[in-house]
């Protein structure tokens, strides 16, 4: 154990003058700290959860950095994040019930291109996905010019925020961002906190520390003992057999000359086994799907699909879905309606009660008729129905609207009605239409 010097020993041992004294009693100080040494420091699990370190049943650390390391963790947020950003949003202005779309304006190029500076509108919505997913919660703040118009909206990292509930009830955000000279605390008007599920009015719950802690726990475990056993050769275990008893310095050369010369892929499949001494070589039988453990992993990427409501189908795991064709796309349109929707919501009254205050005439909204964009035969339908037309009923949009929707002119005319069975003529059976008047 080191101690350090007290200034009087120092004093009685150094006939130097005051000032040497004084430094050679700092150095030594400064020697015995650097000695000093903090070990099994233990935290609470509170505190291991606050900075994102929550230890899955596997024993592995899960984090939000950790679990993206989970090719099925990834590949869920990923589907979720991805379709959120590519919906583009629009601003609407009602008068009672009809909602009549606003054209484009800054803060529609803020929410559709560019909120700030350093960042598109893509990455920002994405970023807003992955930190409600992995962490619970995403923040953005307002900030505003002089005459209170809305100058930028920045993407605030997830650790820089900490919500604080105040003795009135109230709540503020500090926010720290030392690289850039920033320490402050906002009001909730000036961010948006986009809450992920089970908000309790200061955080909710992400998936990976709640739904998917054991099973992306595991499938870290999983992840590193194939890479260790891939690493070692992917080879089945050798048992060496000798006729007769070996002392322990025997058998540490036998084992280490094996590993040197078998072990490793770099030496895998590169040299034949050569045995003396009537050494016997027996192989443990390993298969590859024991080596893999695949059955196991094909159950944690459900688990983990199961855990962030998306389809397995949708991350690649097929191997055990009784449904397809037809099932496919009925679990397409679940996640689309018990997933997305509940992300794109919050998104939306996070929007509108921040940037239009008690304003009922305005509101902001995601157009999800665009999540049919990449299905040809589902927008076909859509709008054949839309259209209307004999044996297909009323219809609620014109062929002109449809066109514009399409980003081509509108033709004017017929094509900007909408089909009414009761006034508009069905068309005559085996007419030629080139004929018909």
């Amino acid at each position: 154990m080191t101690t350090t010097a007290s200034w009087d020993d120092v004093q009685r041992r150094a006939a130097v003058p005051g000032s040497a004294i004084l430094n050679a009693w700092r150095a030594e100080r400064e020697s015995a700290r650097a000695q000093a040494q903090v070990s099994n420091a233990t935290y609470s699990p509170e505190v291991m959860e606050a900075f994102g370190v929550v230890p899955g049943a596997a024993g592995m650390c899960v984090s939000a950095t950790s679990a993206m390391r989970v090719a099925a963790v990834y590949a869920c947020v990923q589907k979720i994040a991805e379709p959120i950003a590519t919906l583009p949003i629009y601003l609407y202005k009602t008068d009672g019930d009809t909602a009549d779309k606003l054209p484009r304006d800054d803060l529609w190029y803020k929410l559709n291109e560019q909120p700030s500076p350093q960042y598109t509108a893509a990455s920002h919505w994405e970023g807003v996905s992955i930190a409600q997913l992995l962490r619970g919660d995403a923040y953005t703040w307002i900030r505003r010019n002089a005459n209170n118009s809305i100058r930028e909206l920045l993407p605030l990292p997830w650790g820089s925020v900490s919500p604080i509930r105040q003795s009135d009830g109230s709540v503020r955000y500090y926010v720290s961002l030392p690289d850039y000279g920033i320490n402050t605390w906002l009001e909730p008007a000036e961010i948006l906190h986009f809450p992920g599920f089970g908000f309790d009015g200061l955080k909710s719950m992400s998936v990976i520390s709640h739904a998917a802690r054991s099973a992306v726990g595991n499938a870290l475990a999983m992840d590193e003992y194939s890479g260790k056993f891939f690493a070692n050769g992917a080879h089945p275990s050798i048992v060496l057999e000798a006729p007769g008893v070996m002392k322990q310095p025997q058998i540490d050369q036998l084992q280490a000359a094996f590993v040197k010369k078998y072990a490793g892929m770099e030496n895998a499949h590169r040299l034949p086994l050569v045995l003396t001494e009537n050494v016997k070589a027996r192989e443990i039988s390993l298969s590859a799907e024991d080596a893999q453990l695949l059955e196991a992993r094909k159950f944690q990427v459900v688990d983990i699909a199961r855990a962030f409501g998306v389809p397995p189908h949708m991350i690649g795991e097929t191997s055990g879905a009784s449904a397809v064709g037809a099932g496919y796309e009925e679990q397409g349109r679940n996640f689309i309606a018990y997933t997305l929707q509940g992300h794109l919501r919050r998104i939306e009254q996070e929007l509108n009660r921040k940037l239009f205050p008690r304003n009922f005439g305005r509101f902001i909204q995601f157009d999800r008729e665009a999540l049919i964009e990449g299905n040809s035969a589902a927008q076909a339908a859509y709008y054949r129905a839309a259209l209307g037309g004999p044996g297909t009923g009323m219809g609620w949009m014109s062929v002109d609207e449809v066109r514009k929707r399409k980003g081509l002119a509108p033709k004017g005319g017929a094509s900007g009605e909408i089909f009414d069975p009761r006034t508009m003529k069905a068309p005559i059976p085996n007419e030629n239409p080139a004929t018909a008047a």
